[in-house]
């Protein structure tokens, strides 16, 4: 058994490779002395503990002897968890998309030279090359090779990419004033050229959630009164819903749809997919007032409680895989649904009402002929809460998959937002409280801990921006100084830590990423930093600081006006201050 000196971390990622033949390494100043010190190039590998192809990559790459045998030989490997070190992640995406031209995703894997320049940037690499696509070992030490024999030609093409990675950084930032009006018609009408109006959503395969991009237009609707904005968001929330994106059973939505009709998705449940969600449901609902809606939110809320809920705040995420085989857990075989349906008493009348509710079919939607749930019709079939009793016990013949047992601030802080907005105010008061006792000690914020772990990562923008946001909704709703002061002390101290120089940064320690105003897995701190800004200028009647917000937002102001559709958070403080 091979053991690395990840052994000696908490993070739940990093603490699955510590087996890994591979001398991996957390980030540190120590690795990457080492790195130096031994003129070696770095392997740099990002991911998380409930990641699907993160397994894969460890199963057939990682624990592969040969590959091990390459990077132990001639780089220095280091291991990220991105939920540890978002910050961190943002800055690699952002190169990876720069040098491929693609979104990137997880894992990630960067090859830099000794002094932290990047050379190479990819997500999943198999062992060996196979469909004309160059495999792990053979790409490794072939950029050894150029290393060792071409040292000038490396240097020279590492130095280029470090020019266009600041040139990309710089293009974000170009003032110009912002006309809201304007703003709020350019993001109906982007967001409309990108619609998907058979199977609703954005986009094709794969199909995100992209519930900032429904609240942004649920705020714009609420604003100008266009019908358009509210269509959109109402049709695509309630595709989602009666979609396989949706766990039917038991409630929670995963992180994706592999299809462009939400009918497969990727298993996984993150708690942010979740908590911004359940958010934008509980508008729609007080839009809409559509019972449906509040049972969505209902059930969301039960699902993330059940599961993920432990001392009072929320655990991140939970696997796709159960038993090593992806989704096993979550879908039906015909046959033994029907079974288990007429053994728990079911008539054959009410079991054939029930899975064709499901859509549970001989053939499946899923591998091996099994289904994953969707809603097929309105009507609910009779006795549908026994037969749901009945699905949940089924399911508990296999192995619930893996859950993350980090509790994230800025995650958790997305739930008492959510849970604000669904007038589940006691509630979300209690996990803000449990959240600032736990993870706000003798007057410093932190990032995460881990269960049994101890506080270690101070606070991030994200975390900031969040938590600041979730106080201001307690605010709101409860009226009580205490959460009022709160916020605008920690939005004075996010504005030290991280506003240097007319630029706003993702953490304050010695690796910089700038912050951007795009959303990405989840909506972005920075334009959630400068929304809070305006709002407390609002409660304090602050002429001052809502000038600030504002010269925040328009230096910024070119990309706002051109891509509005990128900028869902952004333009939702544009909706609803300026």
């Amino acid at each position: 058994m091979h053991t690395n000196e990840l052994i000696h971390e908490d993070s739940p990622y990093l603490l699955q490779h510590a087996h890994n033949p591979v001398n991996w390494m957390a980030w540190s100043d120590k690795a990457l002395a080492k790195a130096k010190e031994e003129n070696k190039l770095i392997f740099l590998s990002i991911g998380y503990s409930t990641c699907h192809w993160c397994h894969v990559m460890e199963r057939e790459t990682f624990e592969d002897e040969l590959s091990a045998k390459v990077l132990n030989d001639a780089y220095v490997s280091i291991k990220v968890d991105r939920e540890e070190m978002p910050d961190l992640d943002k800055y690699y995406q952002d190169v990876h998309y720069l040098l491929t031209k693609r979104a990137g995703g997880w894992p990630l894997s960067i090859i830099m030279t000794p002094t932290q320049q990047v050379i190479f940037a990819g997500t999943y690499l198999p062992p060996q090359s196979a469909q004309g696509r160059m495999g792990f070992r053979e790409l490794t030490s072939f950029i050894k090779g150029k290393f060792d024999d071409a040292y000038e030609e490396v240097q020279k093409s590492a130095v280029s990419i470090e020019a266009a990675i600041k040139q990309y950084e710089r293009s974000f930032e170009q003032k110009e004033h912002i006309d809201a009006g304007t703003v709020l018609e350019t993001f109906v009408s982007k967001v409309k050229a990108s619609y998907d109006d058979v199977s609703k959503g954005i986009g094709s395969a794969p199909k995100f959630p992209h519930a900032s991009t429904w609240n942004a237009l649920l705020d714009i609707y609420q604003k100008t009164g266009n019908l358009e904005a509210l269509y959109m968001s109402e049709d695509a929330l309630m595709a989602m819903a009666r979609g396989g994106i949706n766990d039917q059973i038991e409630g929670g939505f995963y992180r994706y749809s592999v299809d462009e009709s939400w009918v497969i998705p990727h298993f996984e449940k993150m708690l942010y997919t979740n908590a911004e969600l359940i958010e934008v449901y509980a508008k729609v609902f007080k839009i809409t007032q559509k019972p449906y809606f509040q049972e969505v939110i209902d059930t969301t809320i039960k699902a993330m409680d059940e599961r993920f809920l432990k001392e009072g705040l929320y655990l991140s995420a939970s696997d796709a895989d159960s038993e090593g085989e992806e989704g096993k857990y979550f879908v039906f075989g015909f046959k033994e649904t029907q079974e288990a349906l007429l053994k728990g008493g079911l008539s054959e009348v009410e079991t054939k009402a029930v899975m064709d509710y499901f859509g549970i079919t001989k053939f499946g939607n899923f591998e091996h002929q099994s289904t994953n749930p969707i809603l097929t019709c309105n009507e609910k079939p009779a006795r549908f809460d026994e037969a749901i009793a009945i699905l949940k016990e089924k399911r508990q013949n296999v192995a619930y998959p893996f859950i993350d047992t980090k509790i994230l601030t800025a995650w958790n802080a997305l739930m008492v937002t959510a849970l604000f907005e669904a007038d589940k105010v006691e509630k979300a008061k209690n996990v803000l409280d449990t959240l600032l006792n736990s993870l706000h000690v003798k007057g410093v914020l932190y990032h995460q801990m881990v269960l049994g772990g101890s506080l270690k990562v101070e606070a991030l923008l994200e975390d900031y921006a969040f938590v600041i946001e979730a106080l201001l909704r307690a605010y709101a709703h409860s009226n009580e100084a205490r959460y009022l002061e709160l916020a605008k002390r920690l939005s004075h101290e996010a504005e030290q830590k991280f506003y240097k120089e007319g630029t706003w940064y993702l953490s304050d320690k010695a690796f910089r990423a700038k912050a951007v105003l795009e959303d990405n897995s989840y909506k972005s701190p920075l334009s959630t930093m400068i929304k809070n800004l305006f709002e407390l200028a609002k409660i304090e009647d602050d002429t001052v600081l809502f000038i600030r917000a504002k010269d925040m937002l328009e230096s910024f102001g070119l990309g706002i006006q051109k891509y509005a559709h990128a900028y869902p958070e952004a333009v939702r403080a544009v909706a609803l201050y300026m």
